[in-house]
């Protein structure tokens, strides 16, 4: 058993053990950031809704514990800088997100906000038709969601695939806030309101399961070790005791 071939099976073993031990913690550490998140996300949905500029700002970024929060503005839609979001669907089905910068009445300063979905046949090469905003003066109540990240939020003849102050802003005639906001509600209503934004998913994911299958990968391989080394030892042990018990050869 203390061969160079088992030495190094058992060095391999223990490896492997330990690297399905760290990944089962790992899901849990996550599991435990989720519920943090979720935490944080459930107070923030229910919260009552705070000025907008009191939570958003020019060049600062979303904290993660603002995401989701409710806030109120007022201004004026600007239907001429609206930017379309492709490729988003709903229960299967095709469409986009309309997306107007919102001119708020005592700063002068434009808001990002989602006004919702509607199915279009998503097609790359022509703009969709989509329904206007109200006009005049709008009270908007939304929730702050953080910038989209990556290639997918650059931005191409008033379309982009995700949305982002940071790759919109320069686009658009005016100061723009960071982040954007997802419609809850608005008054005067659209003459054709949109499918607003779902609320998240509070689940807690998979993570404690995929921790605990990590864990049972690292004791089945230390079982496994174990079984072959026993059935190595019993090999052995039954080869010796035949050996003992051969005859002796006939000397002549």
């Amino acid at each position: 058993m203390l061969s160079r071939r088992w030495v190094l099976f058992a060095l391999a073993v223990a490896v492997l053990a330990y690297g399905c031990w760290w990944l089962g913690e790992w899901q849990f550490h996550r599991l435990e950031d989720r519920k943090e998140s979720n935490a944080v996300t459930e107070h923030n949905i229910v919260a009552d809704p705070q000025p907008v500029e009191d939570v958003l700002a020019v060049g600062e970024p979303v904290g993660s514990d603002e995401e989701w929060l409710r806030v109120r503005a007022r201004g004026e839609y600007d239907d001429s800088q609206t930017v379309i979001v492709r490729y988003q669907t709903r229960d299967g089905a095709s469409g986009v997100d309309v997306v107007t910068p919102l001119r708020l009445q005592d700063s002068g300063r434009l808001l990002l906000v989602d006004r919702g979905w509607v199915a279009t046949e998503n097609r790359g090469d022509a703009s969709p038709d989509v329904p206007a905003p109200p006009t005049g003066t709008v009270d908007v109540v939304g929730w702050v969601r953080a910038d989209a990240t990556g290639d997918s939020t650059a931005v191409d003849h008033g379309s982009t695939r995700a949305i982002s102050s940071a790759t919109i802003g320069p686009t658009l005639d005016g100061e723009v806030l960071t982040g954007f906001v997802d419609l809850v509600s608005e008054q005067p209503e659209a003459a054709r309101p949109l499918t607003l934004t779902e609320t998240p998913d509070l689940g807690n994911g998979p993570h404690f399961f995929y921790g605990l299958q990590w864990w049972f990968f690292a004791a089945l391989a230390v079982f496994g070790f174990g079984y072959l080394a026993f059935d190595e030892r019993r090999k052995l042990r039954s080869a010796a005791a035949a050996k003992d018990d051969a005859p002796e050869p006939v000397r002549r």
